[in-house]
């Protein structure tokens, strides 16, 4: 796209005017701001083409501009930069409908060929964006479209570690029936992918697979966007809509982390599972629904409804079959089956022929942590086969963070007897970031991007002073 627009939100100023002086020669317009309140004015008087913002600056988080671009429902694309401490965030920002994230420290051919990427493809959108405002169509569908599409260019693979192959018996086993399932599992293990594969392989896969983040959605209009509502059932309800039950009637609804639901909200789902039945926001007419309910979490549901934070009811309707997806890290023969499939995929896309990994590559995988999982993966050999100009990716070619001993797996595997390893990085994080800001938890569960009553569970959790 040449002469794109793009603002570029970097407070770090030298490194902020290279990579605008590097844009730029390559026919890019490029506005730079170091806030995130100055971003928001510039973007309500210039439709940018793409966004690139830092993580984290001095004024929020740059999950505050993705959010911001996904609510005005605007063809602005949007890139993450992120320090590797920040992983898992970034991996969230995707689903969330970042296009991408690149990390620090950045590449100028990887910038280039991000960009470039990030040009030609249409803004993303989580399932619900497309209909978050509160006069959405009664007809409108496109919140399930980004989706949907973005899940069908990679067909579910089959792992061949004794987990992945168990997984698949039960999802083998599952399917079939009417069950109600509950999948858990980091961020980055495919919970989704999982999800749909079971409706792929039940009686319902000719019906519609609509699946729903429940962190992307405000309190206020939760229940709108699930059950639907009626003209004038609120201020700003201009028109009768349809909720994303009644999208999936005869199919599968998936709704990813569950725990974020409020307690009203979480009344109504148990009703619609009990009686088949849903009620609009502001409606008197009961609905029937013919939908089969899949839900993720990377959460201790039980644990949390034995706090009466979640609903037990809701819970125990809920979890009638779990599955669990296990980090990569835990995966054995996984990780190189998933390397060269993604490798693959990277040569397609970039025009390369790589064929393969140096052993020196081949170790750092082993013995590094994965903490964003396959999202991950694929990102770093997609990176590598981009700088790698021999014919096999080689040590250079990867990211410095791969190589530090705080994120080796071997160095987090002696907690292993009790906690994961997973676990041991979350409280680290945790810790660190209630340190930078004082012990404000607010503003902790801001940048750590989960809400407050999470923040406070994980910390009991974890026993942190």
């Amino acid at each position: 796209m040449a002469n794109a627009k793009i603002l570029l939100i970097e407070d770090d100023l030298t490194y902020s005017k290279i990579i605008k002086n590097f844009l730029e020669k390559h026919s890019y317009e490029v506005d730079k701001t170091a806030k995130i309140a100055e971003a928001f004015l510039l973007m309500e008087k210039v439709e940018y083409d793409l966004v690139i913002t830092d993580y984290r600056l001095p004024d929020g988080t740059g999950m505050e501009v993705l959010e911001r671009v996904v609510d005005r429902s605007s063809n602005t694309r949007v890139i993450l930069i992120t320090n590797y401490s920040d992983i898992r965030t970034a991996v969230r920002s995707m689903k969330l409908g970042a296009i991408e994230y690149i990390t620090k420290p950045v590449n100028p051919d990887e910038l280039l060929a991000t960009v470039k990427e990030a040009l030609k493809s249409p803004a993303q959108r989580p399932m619900n964006a497309a209909s978050n405002s509160e006069n959405s169509s009664s007809t409108s569908s496109a919140s399930s479209t980004p989706r949907k599409q973005m899940q069908e260019t990679s067909e579910y693979v089959v792992g061949k570690s004794p987990e992945s192959l168990q997984l698949e018996q039960y999802i083998s086993l599952v399917a079939p029936t009417e069950m109600s399932v509950v999948v858990l599992g980091e961020s980055g293990t495919g919970k989704e992918f999982i999800s749909k594969r079971i409706h792929q392989k039940s009686s319902r896969a000719k019906g519609p697979f609509v699946a729903i983040d429940c962190g992307a959605l405000s309190k206020e209009l939760a229940g709108s966007e699930l059950f639907g509502h009626v003209k004038g059932a609120f201020t700003g309800a201009l028109e009768n809509k349809t909720g994303h039950f009644e999208m999936a009637n005869g199919g599968t609804i998936f709704l990813d982390e569950i725990g974020n639901l409020s307690y009203e909200v979480q009344i109504k789902l148990l009703r619609a599972i009990q009686e088949r039945k849903i009620k609009k926001i502001g409606g008197t007419k009961d609905i029937p629904v013919d939908v089969r309910i899949i839900v993720a979490t990377n959460e201790d549901l039980s644990n949390v409804a034995k706090t009466g934070e979640f609903r037990e009811d809701l819970y125990h309707r809920l979890n009638e079959f779990s599955l669990k997806s296990t980090p990569l890290r835990e995966r054995g023969t996984d990780l190189f089956h998933y390397a060269d499939i993604f490798l693959q995929h990277a040569n397609a896309s970039l025009g390369k022929d790589i064929l393969g990994f140096s052993e020196e590559v081949k170790e750092i995988f082993k013995t590094y942590s994965w903490p964003g999982n396959l999202r991950e993966l694929k990102n770093i050999i997609k990176r590598a086969v981009l700088l790698t100009t021999e014919e096999y990716i080689q040590r250079e070619a990867l990211p410095v963070d791969l190589m530090l001993p705080e994120n080796s797996s071997a160095q987090n595997s002696s907690t292993n007897d009790l906690k994961s390893s997973f676990e041991v990085q979350e409280k680290a994080m945790i810790i660190k970031t209630l340190s930078e800001v004082k012990h404000n938890k607010s503003k902790a569960a801001k940048i750590l991007n989960i809400d407050r009553k999470t923040l406070y569970n994980k910390i009991e959790k974890y026993g942190i002073e």
